[in-house]
């Protein structure tokens, strides 16, 4: 027997995501309530240059109450597949296009109460190549060895979850950090 949605109603619309609450018949027979944050897929770049660097991002996140180093990430807009998404969010966020994206992974960010499925790219032959970014959105972008961002992993400096996720995708592509 698998869960049975008896019932699923929308409660708040906004515009990175959506909350619905559903009412679900267990396999065991008991009913649960559960809320569930109905987020579009999205994708997270790891972008490595030339000389062996991993370009990030920093940036305000007001859930976390300051800035956080994250690698550059975005929602896959409407009629656009993951690809396209990288391959336009990597210009927005560090101003640059690759030559090569090569999807590394794929997961989801929070099974237990959110639907976000997140594509990852190592993003890679890197040259200037900007778009305009989103006017929401303050970023700096900060340039890091490899062996000092995985460094950085060990000694709890990045707390991303979708940028740990992600390097932990690449490291065996990134040689012996």
């Amino acid at each position: 027997m698998s869960n049975e949605i008896l019932h699923s109603e929308f409660v708040y619309r906004g515009k990175a995501f959506s909350v619905r609450k559903d009412q679900v018949r267990l396999p065991n027979g008991h009913v649960a309530r559960l809320d569930i944050v109905d987020h579009a897929p999205a994708v997270a770049l790891l972008p490595v240059d030339d000389r062996g660097q991993i370009w990030f991002i920093r940036q305000y996140r007001h859930a976390t109450g300051g800035e956080i180093l994250e690698l550059p990430a975005g929602v896959v807009g409407k009629n656009e597949n993951p690809e396209a998404c990288a391959r336009r969010e990597v210009r927005e966020e560090i101003g640059m296009s690759a030559a090569s994206l090569e999807l590394i992974g794929e997961f989801y960010l929070a099974p237990g109460y959110s639907t976000e499925y997140m594509y990852v790219y190592l993003a890679t032959g890197l040259k200037p190549d900007p778009l305009p970014s989103d006017e929401d959105e303050f970023i700096r972008v900060e340039r890091v060895a490899i062996a000092t961002a995985y460094r950085w992993v060990d000694q709890g400096q990045i707390r991303d979850a979708k940028s740990l996720a992600a390097l932990l995708l690449a490291q065996s592509r990134l040689g012996n950090v």
